[in-house]
């Protein structure tokens, strides 16, 4: 199968509703590949674990191939990047979120390894303070060096983001909720395409989408899965950039909230975020850096370090020689140890008592 036919038939899984990665790794693995699924019968479908007669329904009756073909011409026209959910270069923090979409588009420069990825997100009515909030962080962030900036491309504090990024030389990544044909608003599109050359634009819908407001809800994952952490920096008692903290809580991602005055309406969602313990207050980098153990003061332990205090069997050696540096998925790290997942669970429940290992979502694991 060529490369275009590959992302065809990816793109097409994509669009099938009530297919998730999970789903999509059970029919691939079930099936014996991609190709496979849209060949199969009701009755092979409906033996899939997890895959009712209304799923394999939708996936009998799609016309999603067409529509993937098309799209497929259309990304290779407009020299659109692309990554399926087990693809080596799918960004590997939005690899480790339960709902990470299964296709990933985008265009520009952009590094999703950067070391530091911070989310920064608002209110459409920025105020003064807010702009200038975000101003001043990102003038720090470019004299730290190693920071990429993501938000959504929205009014308000979104686009002071951005603009702040263009102002300084700060890498910055615009997540949209329609397909790369289009700017919305359109207004941004002269920093979009700036943007283009130090960062770039990311979305996980084809192009033609409908520009709808569940469409900008369900992009705030994005915005959130590709950070280490999360910036609220102004936002009334009800907002979009409080469901974007919500669900950066749930990816056990660091959230902070810059304060406010209790008069100010739109502090008044950051400030209820700081008291009630699911943001930690944010006045400028140090309040992050500090946070997130990213001084440069700060040496991590590394591996030999830990060996000094902790002895390793010659099995937990393997594992951690194995770990050192990268995150891998347990199937991964099976085959690289050429050990048994049932075994290696064992070792690795081990190695996280001993405060060597951590668990990530999605069966994932790292040095601590």
């Amino acid at each position: 199968m060529t490369d275009a036919e590959q992302l065809k038939y990816q793109i097409a899984l994509s669009l099938i509703p009530g297919i998730g990665c999970a789903n999509a790794k059970r029919l691939m693995t079930s099936l014996g590949g991609i190709r496979e699924i849209f060949a199969a019968s009701k009755k092979l479908l409906t033996q899939v674990p997890n895959i009712g007669a209304i799923t394999a329904q939708k996936i009998l009756e799609s016309d999603v191939l067409e529509r993937a073909e098309e799209e497929v011409r259309f990304i290779r026209k407009n020299e659109i990047q692309t990554a399926f959910y087990w693809d080596d270069h799918y960004p590997v923090r939005l690899k480790r979120c339960v709902d990470a979409p299964l296709v990933l588009y985008w265009k520009g420069a952009i590094n999703f390894k950067a070391e530091k990825i911070v989310s920064m997100v608002g209110t459409r009515k920025a105020t003064g303070y807010g702009r200038d909030f975000c101003d001043s962080l990102v003038q720090e962030m470019a004299q730290r060096g190693g920071y990429t900036v993501v938000s959504g491309l929205a009014y308000g504090i979104d686009i002071a983001a951005h603009k702040a990024c263009l102002k300084h030389g700060v890498p910055t990544i615009g997540v949209v909720a329609h397909g790369l044909e289009q700017v919305y608003p359109s207004m941004h599109r002269s920093v979009a395409d700036k943007m283009l050359e130090n960062g770039g634009l990311v979305t996980d819908f084809v192009s033609e989408t409908v520009i709808d407001r569940t469409n900008f809800l369900r992009r705030n994952r994005i915005i959130a899965g590709l950070a280490d952490a999360t910036i609220i920096v102004e936002s009334a008692e009800k907002g979009g950039s409080l469901v974007t903290a919500d669900i950066a809580d749930s990816y056990n991602r660091d959230v902070f909230a810059l304060p406010g005055r209790s008069s100010d309406s739109y502090s008044k969602g950051c400030n209820q975020l700081i008291k009630s313990n699911k943001a930690s207050m944010i006045e400028n980098l140090y309040d992050l850096e500090y946070a997130m153990a990213w001084q440069q003061n700060i040496d991590k332990p590394s591996r030999i370090q830990k060996q000094l205090f902790v002895e390793l069997n010659a099995e937990e050696q393997r594992v951690v020689d194995t770990l050192n540096g990268q995150d891998m998925y347990i199937d991964q790290l099976s085959s690289q140890v050429n050990m048994p997942v049932g075994k290696l669970s064992s070792v690795l429940l081990g190695l996280e008592f001993k405060g060597l290992v951590a668990s990530l979502p999605g069966k994932m694991y790292k040095l601590s």
